[in-house]
């Protein structure tokens, strides 16, 4: 897996023009509307991509992510601030979230009324903006405490939902920073796939697009709290940090490239390593399934309580494939799921 001699940086590498080529790709620009980038404005990506915004509700979604592709630490003085980071797995299930304001108010009442992480940035993201609270309604495909990001899906949706209603540009980097104030986030704000520091919510690189994926995954059962987990895990030593980086490089060439097989290593990999600081019952279960099944390899929510196999849509045995590991889950998971990449056009 190493990259020897990579020219590439670890720290951030960050392309406005990548970033709004991706929010104006027909896959994403539904959920975009009124989110823009530092460097760049609403009136900019208009400009460029020849149309305006078409707002027609104040629904708003945001897609969650299975697991992540990688996650671990990169070496200590290699880049600013705190050294644990992700990339994201982009799937085709929402979070969707509907404000309606009502005047004279800076509170917010949300349903279901437990979601109060949402109920908190939406405060204090009307107040940034100088407009009136309301009613925020909370909808999600996304089961909580899984490692599916739907916590950073439901406050990803809240910020774009309140941004359309009042027709406001909301940059990135303040529904960052207010979420932030919160927990942990999974980088899901995002057109596409990122490498991303989740303690600190910013953007490391944003690697390009994921290519067209099945993941074939399981419940091993429980739930993960965020912030608790996040406290309480340890450190990585230098070894292992030395490896996340090479993983990093290798993320960077494999995603833009469409390098399945490269990307499968990658997961697996990070999958291993990540074993025995928050171990998964059916890793090996899992990894017999996915070489019995010639797969791409194992993918896992380090965060969270899912695995799965991963697999590549376009391959021309794919529905043989997927039947296989279907049928290999099945063995000790009787309903095993099946999720799909967010891919873009472009």
């Amino acid at each position: 897996m190493a990259i020897q001699n990579s020219t590439h940086p670890i720290g951030p590498s960050i392309s406005t023009r990548g970033l709004l080529e991706a929010a104006a790709d027909e896959v994403w620009s539904p959920y975009m509307c009124h989110q823009t980038f530092d460097g760049a404005d609403a009136a900019q990506l208009s400009a460029e991509h020849g149309q305006q915004p078409r707002v027609h509700s104040t629904d708003a979604l945001c897609c969650g992510t299975f697991g992540e592709l990688l996650q671990g630490q990169l070496p200590a003085d290699s880049l600013p601030g705190d050294p644990h980071f992700l990339v994201t797995m982009p799937i085709a299930l929402f979070a969707r979230a509907h404000f309606m304001p009502i005047s004279g108010t800076r509170s917010v009442t949300v349903y279901p009324s437990h979601k109060v992480k949402a109920k908190r940035l939406a405060e204090n993201l009307v107040i940034a903006l100088g407009a009136s609270g309301g009613i925020l309604l909370l909808q999600s495909e996304l089961p909580e405490g899984k490692g599916l990001a739907s916590s950073s899906a439901d406050l990803v949706a809240t910020a774009r939902s309140i941004a359309c209603c009042f027709k406001r540009s909301v940059r990135t980097s303040l529904i960052e920073k207010l979420m932030a104030e919160i927990e942990p986030s999974d980088g899901v704000m995002y057109p596409g796939v990122v490498a991303y520091q989740q303690r600190a919510c910013s953007l490391l690189s944003f690697l390009g697009q994921m290519p067209p994926l099945a993941i074939v995954g399981s419940d091993e059962g429980g739930t993960v709290e965020t912030v608790d987990y996040d406290q309480r895990r340890g450190e990585i030593s230098a070894s292992y940090r030395a490896e996340y980086h090479q993983l990093l490089e290798c993320a960077r060439i494999a995603i833009p490239q469409g390098d399945t097989a490269a990307i499968g290593r990658i997961a697996t990999t990070s999958a291993l390593l990540h074993q025995e600081r928050a171990p998964k019952e059916h890793l090996n279960s899992m990894l017999k399934a996915s070489e019995a099944t010639d797969a791409l390899g194992v993918i896992v929510a380090h965060s969270g309580t899912m695995i799965g196999i991963l697999l590549d849509r376009m391959a021309a045995d794919f529905p043989r494939k997927l039947r296989s590991a279907l049928a290999h889950i099945s063995r000790f998971d009787n309903s095993p799921k099946i999720y799909l990449t967010m891919t873009g056009c472009r």
